[in-house]
């Protein structure tokens, strides 16, 4: 039987998603391709800093949070009035 995370985890999963088609297996293998593209890019900036791979983690999170508060704010230069 499955616990409550389980089900979480697999939520986003189960909903058909017609746009990108695939469906629960494209699901699943779309979001192991995402994991293994975020573990290359958290192991090469621990290698490249010399820092351990949680920190690695953490200033990759930064990076992700910097690019989105840029987007926001040229977003809101280009189109103050429109919000999504």
């Amino acid at each position: 039987m499955m616990t409550g995370f389980e089900i979480a985890a697999l939520l986003p999963f189960l909903k058909p998603n017609a746009r990108r088609g695939g469906g629960f297996i494209g699901g699943i293998i779309r979001w192991f391709i995402m994991v293994a593209i975020y573990d290359i890019c958290i192991g090469a900036l621990a290698s490249a800093l010399g820092v351990s791979r949680m920190i690695a983690c953490f200033i990759f999170i930064g990076i992700l949070l910097a690019i989105s508060a840029v987007g926001y704010v040229l977003k809101q230069r280009v189109s103050p009035g429109i919000d999504d």
